[in-house]
């Protein structure tokens, strides 16, 4: 884009490469916070700092881990709860996320239609909290983070299967060896970031009390 006096304007360009190079970072991730030890840091990552939100009707998975870590940043280290799930289906999911700062935010959303959901293998996120309904499958509680990919003697857990009903969750950290974003739609928000995150008790905003 350029201005009357044939100049290029950077802002706007500056914010749709952004947006554009987002999508990778839409993999759906879920996890649940339950009993980490105080003290147990299992594992360690380098992030932006910056936190991401992640919501979601309904989550399904096989093959659930956590255990604790910490998300180093520039800003500091932060303690996580680093978890794992080897097959994720989610249903109508949201990811949003403020840019550095500014009054912009980058919203997607994917598996909008309930038959053809989001879906993640192999994926490991580091997050700072999460809420939803949450029922587990063949779970055990204690289990050495050594044996989960964290470190020897460390506090862990386990579970077969997972599922999460009103997932929201707040997140540093995420990857996974593929993903399927069906129905993707990206959009970049100008104005108050509250209005336009995924959860409304996220980072923005104070939680509510309980």
């Amino acid at each position: 884009m350029q201005d009357s006096r044939d100049n290029l304007v950077q802002g706007r360009t500056r914010w749709r490469r952004f947006a554009i190079l987002m999508v990778p970072s839409a993999v759906a991730a879920a996890g649940i916070v339950v009993g980490i030890a105080n003290g147990a840091i299992a594992a360690s990552l380098n992030v932006s700092g910056s936190t991401f939100q992640v919501s979601a009707d309904r989550l399904e998975g096989e093959g659930f881990t956590q255990y604790g870590g910490v998300a180093a940043a520039k800003d500091g280290a932060h303690p996580v709860a680093i978890s794992g799930i080897d097959d994720a289906t989610l249903y109508n999911m949201c990811q949003s996320v403020n840019v550095g700062g500014a009054p912009v935010t980058v919203t997607i959303k994917a598996g909008t239609d309930k038959d053809h959901p989001a879906h993640a293998t192999n994926m490991l996120i580091g997050m700072d909290e999460l809420r939803g309904n949450a029922e587990f499958t063949d779970i055990k509680i204690g289990v050495d983070a050594g044996d989960l990919g964290g470190d020897s003697g460390a506090f862990g857990q386990k579970a077969k299967h997972v599922t999460i009903k009103d997932l929201g969750q707040v997140a540093r950290y995420t990857s996974a060896g593929t993903f399927t974003l069906n129905n993707l739609q990206l959009k970049v928000n100008l104005g108050n970031p509250a209005d336009y995150q995924c959860v409304p008790w996220g980072p923005l905003n104070a939680a509510p009390k309980s």
